[in-house]
């Protein structure tokens, strides 16, 4: 017997919902607004919208804090409830739901069975690989078989956070229990890698929003991140950008430069070297984010880390093109600037000068 999933659309939930029309394209707006699409794909998303199945889900949980999970349900653009109830079927997450014990594994197997080859997996935590995986298990088996097990028919993987993405703080130095992100225990699927620590909740929704619509992953950078959410510096879209360009740093915390706002590199802030889209979502429903509040970018969206510490000392260098240069030496570089525009700026004046004082007897004589 089909399953009822296969047939419910998501227009078909959301009409169930009391949503009508008008209200279901403004929905599919602002989904494309979200994802950083044009208008002229809103049509498209409409079509998939109304004509495609929900999207069945199995979320696992390995080593991790459920940091993800909380972002997650913290959405806002579209809201969690909109993705969870509407879009996708969240089948199977042993953190959220109710059933717990061997009704839950049943559960999760009969998805694998039913819907083999069409579902998402969605992974939170990574899996340790010493002793044959025993620092983390659930029902008796290891996260580590679950992990190879689920994926086996998946559609996709999803990684959540950093610490399935590239294993954070439960891979750092030494790595007792020999703990690996996805992308080095799966190797025979599709991985998205959505890091950050935890990532976005609005990138999180985003990504499935994007899978949902148009049935593909969308395009990864070389670390399997979507580049619509990690195409971009935090330091290229940072509001203290200015002062950086300007040479004017935080020297120590409250300082007279920390409380005019200045530059935070000399602190550890890794904008520079980080690729997220913590400027242009922020957190807590668009309120802020780290470097917005007064505090570093510790750079979690990119490999280990944990492990580029301590977080509260600057960087000997960073990327400038054609060179590698250090703050002072682009405030050098950047005054040293000025002051040949200064200069130049005399000399031609003085030599316009002299040029209209050498024309004015010829004009008198004429």
């Amino acid at each position: 017997m089909e399953s009822l999933l296969r047939k419910t659309t998501t227009y078909d939930v959301l009409r169930e919902h009391g949503i009508d029309r008008r209200r279901f394209v403004k929905f599919c707006t602002m989904m494309a607004a979200a994802l950083g699409l044009e208008a002229t794909v809103v049509p498209q998303i409409v079509e998939a919208l109304e004509t495609k199945p929900r999207l069945p889900v199995i979320w696992l949980h390995g080593l991790e804090c459920t940091c993800c999970s909380e972002s997650f349900i913290r959405s806002s653009h579209p809201i969690a409830q909109d993705v969870v109830l509407n879009m996708i079927s969240l089948d199977y997450d042993d953190t959220l739901q109710a059933a717990a014990g061997f009704q839950v594994e049943e559960i999760r197997k009969r998805i694998m069975k039913e819907y083999a080859g069409q579902y998402v997996l969605a992974v939170e935590g990574n899996a340790p690989t010493a002793d044959g995986g025993v620092y983390c298990t659930v029902g008796g088996e290891t996260f580590l078989s679950i992990l190879e097990e689920t994926a086996e028919n998946a559609k996709a993987v999803i990684a959540w956070g950093s610490c399935a993405s590239n294993g954070c703080v439960q891979a750092a130095k030494p790595n007792p229990t020999g703990a690996k992100p996805v992308r080095k225990l799966i190797s025979h699927k599709a991985i998205v890698n959505v890091p950050g620590c935890p990532p976005i909740a609005e990138v999180m929704t985003g990504v499935l929003t994007y899978i949902l619509t148009f049935g593909a992953l969308p395009e990864l950078d070389r670390y399997g991140r979507p580049k619509m959410f990690y195409g971009q510096r935090i330091h290229d879209k940072c509001y203290r950008r200015p002062f950086f360009d300007a040479g004017q740093f935080v020297e120590s915390w409250d300082d007279d430069g920390a409380k005019k706002g200045w530059c935070l590199y000399k602190m550890g802030c890794r904008g520079p070297t980080t690729y997220n889209s913590c400027p242009t979502f922020k957190w807590n429903n668009g309120v802020s984010y780290p470097i917005g509040s007064g505090h570093g970018c510790i750079g979690c969206s990119e490999d280990n880390f944990w492990d580029n510490g301590p977080f509260y000392e600057r960087l000997t260098s960073i990327p400038v093109p054609g060179i590698e240069s250090t703050p002072n030496e682009v405030g050098a570089v950047v005054a040293g600037a000025a002051a040949v525009g200064v200069g130049l700026h005399f000399v031609s004046t003085e030599i316009r000068r002299a040029t209209q004082k050498e024309k004015a007897p010829e004009k008198e004589g004429r």
